[in-house]
């Protein structure tokens, strides 16, 4: 993991390349990730994985909206990072999908945010973890019932 702040695991019962194409599915995002209100993919690579994607969510305060630069230079998984904006200053995030036994993975998930308005540092914490948690969860449960 090259992202420091919240880290968080759990075990998905399917294979690594399934949830991890679960992961990349950005757009349907609103339907499993929890506070994910809209995504769109603005720029894909050769291998049509997104490149750029724009998310608006809810920020609990507000609705935030950010666009997200991926990159895939990693062996197990894939990470972004925010363009900074009105309402992020930093916002790094990556996931790993390590292969357990025969049909089921491990995912690692990793975020760092610094909204760009004032929030105490112990509450930019509990809410990266609860993030992460919800995310995880989430695609878990679609990785598993779609597998």
């Amino acid at each position: 993991m090259t992202v420091e702040g919240t880290v968080q695991r759990i075990e998905v019962s399917a294979e690594p390349q399934h949830v991890y194409e679960v992961a990349l599915d950005l757009e349907a995002y609103p339907e499993w990730a929890g506070g994910v209100k809209a995504v769109a993919v603005t720029k894909e690579d050769e291998y049509g994985r997104p490149q750029e994607a724009d998310f608006v969510v809810d920020g609990m305060v507000k609705e935030i909206s950010y666009t997200l630069v991926y990159d895939f230079d990693h062996d197990n998984g894939f990470s972004w990072e925010a363009i900074p904006n009105d309402d992020i200053t930093e916002l790094k995030g990556q996931y790993e999908f390590n292969e357990l036994e025969e049909g089921c993975c491990e995912v690692v998930y990793a975020l760092k945010v610094d909204p760009a308005f004032t929030v105490p540092g112990f509450l930019r914490r509990q809410a990266e973890k609860q993030i992460v948690g919800t995310a995880l969860r989430g695609l878990k449960k679609r990785a598993e019932e779609t597998a």
